[in-house]
């Protein structure tokens, strides 16, 4: 059966179909198939270190919310995203973006529906005075780093006055520390 697929693929995709099929059967890697029935082929180790990361993050996720409770801020999971129309060249549109809900993700392993997988992570608000509430978006980023589709999703976000502020939430110098920084402040003048 295998022999008689083999030669109706071309010659150019018989290698990587071979390789493909090689790591399925290996104990280094782990296979899945897509809706399509496409073997993908992860190295066991990359997969340890995926979860571990994601269990970092939730873990410093859980702090900010915590410090910035402790600030006096109300928390809660923000469950919007942000959605861009894309040119010919696949380079998004920043003018036609439009608030949208967050799509839901159904994790087949632990037979759960995510929520919350909404850009940015948290939105805090805190009384001022008076009817005034300050409104933030709060995006968590261990490193502090913004892909470049987030920055024009905060850009969006501040241009449309959804949020007076974006802060983004980092690890600080010292061990345990959370830094904050303002989206505006540091990328401003670029979008």
């Amino acid at each position: 059966m295998i022999i008689f697929f083999m030669e109706k693929v071309k010659k150019e995709n018989k290698e990587k179909i071979i390789e493909m099929i090689e790591k399925a059967g290996s104990e280094k890697y782990e296979t899945s198939w897509d809706e399509r029935g496409i073997p993908t082929s992860k190295k066991t180790s990359e997969i340890k270190k995926g979860k571990s990361s994601r269990a970092r993050g939730a873990r410093f996720e859980l702090k900010v919310r915590k410090d910035l409770e402790e600030k006096g801020r109300i928390v809660d999971k923000w469950t919007n995203n942000v959605e861009f129309k894309t040119d010919t060249n696949n380079q998004i549109i920043p003018s036609t973006g439009k608030l949208i809900i967050a799509k839901r993700k159904y994790n087949p392993f632990k037979k759960m529906l995510v929520v919350g997988t909404g850009f940015p992570d948290f939105i805090s608000t805190k009384h001022i005075h008076g009817e005034m509430y300050s409104v933030i978006g709060v995006e968590v980023k261990i490193n502090g780093v913004l892909s470049k589709i987030e920055k024009e999703k905060c850009a969006w976000y501040l241009k449309n006055k959804i949020f007076s502020q974006i802060w983004i939430a980092k690890n600080g110098e010292k061990r345990g520390e959370i830094e904050y920084i303002n989206f505006e402040e540091k990328y401003g003048k670029k979008f």
